[in-house]
């Protein structure tokens, strides 16, 4: 096999398949298309320069690619068309972001309409079998993947954010979902919890997926209907998705940050996830189970927050038309009536190999109420702009909630109930002033927020950061704006402190406050929380 070079020098590998083929808008313009197991070489057949007529795109940026003939039977032509998003400079500032590349081909070496369309369906298998296998390795690694082809139920907040949710949809998402030939089926929420609802009687075998395109909140739900199913074990195990369509999009920035890829925003964020959505490449992530006075228990896939942060995120509501910049201006407004919060807060230091699971041990998940304890111690009928015939029906077999009382998700084995003294393995806190606690479990707490740097959706730690009363409203700010970096954790801020914790209680003694679980208020009181690792499944491309 011969073997090519780019302009750069770099070693493209040996070629499989070579031809020489057309543009499709140009049929004057002839290329020779090589390809490598790596690589897609497009090379234009004219006297220009190497540099300047070659174009050499790698097979991990490829998402998809199809063979066709058009409608016209007096043209013997087949056509295929490879669809890439690789990482490019941007035109008017600097830095990379992924940006579509189409690359389209006519194949008329015969008379014969059938062999040409032969021909442009063996490149397109080609295309397709390469492209996945560069996909599934990371770093050497085989990853697992949704199957191919995928089927996924796309879940749209249409009041997400700006509410552009659905307009981003139909301007990139749905066109990038058909190019790398994922069947899915739109499904449009109409009010809150709609889709917890949706999902705690659906027929998940259906989809190969779940994916949500809106803020954090609809993955919040999702989560929670999942395991209130009577079938939790394997309901949780459904892959999930996340598109950013809302204000913070923490866990669409963690996945971006979690590729290797550089910080983006906005619609470059969109397209970044969308990108690594339709590779499909499936891991672990952590949830955390927590325990509040007398609500029933929730799971959390991002972070709980009591404090500024938790101001910040509710107060900003009345700013939410400015989409991300609303937790600026909240910021901002808050720091300028800066607030301190009376509390206790305790924590289980995780291990420093933390690798195993903990065994489950029998643990009862109902709570009493809190007392002191020693310091030692659809509905469907709005599923609509499908790209299939699928239907979404409710599943047969799946008894309704009422129907089962007893508790579903996994047990907890290091939580006491709240009327318990602490074990003594337990780190309880000093300081009972606070001006914020946060627990972190994935690795941005917005969009230009790297809260948790060295996270990961699987680690089984939570990241727990709590600011203690007494710093100065220019240090706050300092440290937030140092966070924009992750550079935060190196700040030296006499103030902040931070630990990887696999469980923690929290007891305001503050009469009045906000409590949030993902970007959603719950009952302001006491509480406890337990990371349980890898329980569910992450898209992350």
């Amino acid at each position: 096999m011969d073997q090519r070079r780019t302009e750069h020098g770099r070693k493209t590998g040996p070629v499989s398949l070579y031809g020489e083929f057309t543009l499709t808008g140009n049929r004057k313009v002839r290329c020779a298309v090589s390809l490598t197991e790596k690589d897609f070489i497009v090379q234009r057949l004219s006297s220009a320069p190497v540099g300047r007529s070659k174009v050499v795109l790698s097979l991990k940026d490829c998402i998809g690619c199809r063979a066709y003939r058009e409608d016209d039977t007096a043209d013997p032509a087949a056509y295929l068309t490879v669809y890439f998003y690789p990482l490019k400079r941007r035109w008017m500032s600097s830095g990379v972001s992924r940006q579509r590349a189409e690359q389209c081909f006519r194949l008329a070496g015969l008379q014969d309409p059938r062999t040409n369309l032969e021909e442009a369906e063996k490149w397109a298998r080609a295309v397709r079998e390469r492209s996945t296998r560069q996909q599934y390795l990371r770093d050497g690694v085989m990853m697992s993947a949704l199957s191919r082809p995928s089927r996924m139920m796309l879940l749209v907040n249409p009041q997400s954010g700006k509410g552009q949710a659905l307009t981003l949809y139909n301007n990139h998402i749905q066109r990038m979902l058909n190019e790398a030939g994922v069947t899915h089926t739109l499904v449009i929420t109409e009010r809150q919890n709609h889709a917890r609802e949706l999902v705690k009687d659906a027929d998940l075998s259906q989809w190969d997926a779940v994916v949500i395109m809106s803020g954090d909140g609809l993955l919040f739900e999702v989560i929670n209907g999942l395991l209130e199913r009577p079938d939790w074990e394997e309901a949780i195990r459904t892959p999930l998705g996340i598109l950013p369509g809302g204000s913070g999009n923490a866990l669409a920035a963690s996945i971006n940050h979690y590729s290797g890829a550089p910080p983006v925003f906005s619609e470059e964020l969109l397209l970044s996830c969308g990108f690594l959505l339709c590779q499909r490449l499936v891991t672990r992530m952590d949830l955390v189970s927590i325990h509040l006075s007398s609500s029933p228990r929730l799971f959390s896939f991002l972070s709980l927050a009591w404090g500024f942060v938790a101001d910040v995120d509710i107060e900003s509501e009345k700013y939410r038309h400015a989409g991300a910049a609303r937790f600026t201006v909240g910021t901002l407004v808050r720091l300028a009536s800066l607030r301190v919060y009376k509390g206790r807060l305790a924590y289980l230091p995780a291990a420093k190999d933390n690798r195993e699971e903990n065994p489950p041990l029998p643990h009862c998940n109902h709570q009493a109420p809190l007392s002191r304890d020693p310091p030692c111690q659809n509905s469907f009928h709005n599923s609509c702009h499908s790209n299939n015939s699928l239907k979404v029906r409710r599943a047969e077999s799946t008894p309704s909630r009422s129907a089962t009382k007893a508790p579903t998700g996994p047990p907890d084995s290091l939580l006491l109930p709240l009327d318990q003294p602490l074990p003594g393995d337990w780190v309880v806190v000093k300081e009972e002033d606070f001006v914020l606690v946060l627990a972190m479990h994935q690795s941005n707490l917005a969009e230009d927020l790297l809260a948790a740097p060295d996270s990961t959706p699987d680690d089984g730690f939570i990241h727990l950061f709590y600011v203690t009363g007494g710093i100065s409203r220019a240090a706050l700010l300092k440290l937030f704006l140092a966070m924009e970096k992750g550079t935060h954790l190196a700040s030296n801020c006499q103030h902040m402190v931070h630990a990887k914790v696999r469980a923690f209680r929290l007891e305001p003694s503050s009469p009045k406050g906000v409590i949030t679980v993902d970007g959603e208020v719950v009952e302001y009181g006491p509480l406890q929380a337990e990371v349980h690792r890898g329980l569910a499944r992450l898209i992350t491309g």
